[in-house]
């Protein structure tokens, strides 16, 4: 495994819209786990691809310590309620600010071995499982900051 670098606002790369992945390949995986040991690195909860350059539709969350979630292609199937958080982001370190997110989510998305499973979340990781995904379609956190 290894540390990737994360790419900071400004980057045209976070602005992206990022493809799917048709094939999970060796390249894959090998990504899949360098994100994590770069999220781990960066004392993060999440990351997506295009944080780390790479436009595909990959991110790995992780709010309960020891139990990262890999998501593949991942999509919002269904959300409910509403939360008002602080909210930052690796890429925009030492800015952090209020958005408004669902409250409870679920997101369909491949596993590794390519089989579909859905993840339910509330509170964290459901503002987890909305920021990463965002980045997957060019969002970031900033673009949803609670309007005063």
């Amino acid at each position: 495994m290894a540390k990737l670098n994360i790419i900071k606002y400004g980057d045209d790369t976070l602005r992206r819209v990022c493809r799917p992945v048709d094939n999970i390949t060796p390249r894959t995986l090998t990504l899949l786990d360098d994100m994590i040991e770069t999220m781990h690195a960066a004392e993060g909860c999440g990351l997506a691809a295009p944080q780390v350059g790479v436009l595909r539709r990959i991110v790995v969350v992780e709010v309960e310590e020891g139990h990262p979630i890999e998501l593949i292609n991942p999509r919002i199937i269904a959300y409910a309620g509403e939360q008002r958080e602080e909210e930052g982001c690796l890429s925009l370190p030492g800015q952090w600010g209020i958005t408004v997110r669902p409250a409870h989510v679920t997101v369909r998305a491949l596993n590794r071995r390519g089989e579909e499973f859905d993840v339910t979340g509330s509170d964290l990781l459901a503002r987890a499982l909305c920021h990463e995904l965002d980045h997957l379609d060019g969002k970031l956190f900033i673009d949803r900051l609670e309007k005063k």
